[in-house]
């Protein structure tokens, strides 16, 4: 299988900074951000852009691992963090790579059932291939891509890319 290489470890550190920036900007006004990384690349995303945001601002950031069962989505979706250390509060919800939007709208819609003040939504990779009406509010980057075209996400020690095989 041919692979070929859409952002290197450099262009993704660039797009987490620029991500963060734009989450702090909207978020100015608040005490503190619920960063909630949908497990597994999602997670690892939202654990990049927290430590950004830890330091370019100085909001409290609250680390949240978000469960989705991404072949049963209609599962019950389960959090690190109880649900009343999130009520009222604004949440970014993270996750690497928007396909379907299946795996975001079942995570997004179970912080719907907590009062929040903002609910937010962040991918590094937005695939436009949704069977859902749910968006990225903030992304690295847009891909058209076909349906038998995969993009796969690498955060390692030996550096972060994006794959299109």
């Amino acid at each position: 299988m041919i692979e070929n290489k859409i952002l290197d470890h450099e262009e993704i550190e660039h797009k987490i900074k620029r991500i963060a920036y734009q989450i702090y900007e909207t978020f100015v006004n608040e005490e503190e951000i619920i960063v909630a990384g949908i497990v597994s690349g999602g997670l690892t995303f939202a654990e990049r852009i927290a430590t950004t945001l830890e330091d370019i601002s100085s909001l409290k950031i609250t680390l949240c691992e978000v469960t989705v069962d991404k072949v049963n989505p209609t599962n019950p979706v389960y959090t690190s963090i109880p649900e009343d250390l999130y009520q009222n509060k604004a949440v970014v919800l993270i996750d690497d790579v928007l396909n379907s939007g299946a795996t975001l709208i079942y995570g997004v819609k179970h912080f719907l059932n907590v009062p929040l003040k903002k609910l937010k939504t962040a991918v590094l990779i937005d695939r436009n291939h949704k069977r859902y009406p749910v968006k990225a509010d903030f992304k690295g980057i847009s891909l058209s891509t076909s349906l038998q075209e995969h993009v796969h996400v690498e955060f390692g020690n030996g550096g972060n890319a994006v794959y299109l095989q």
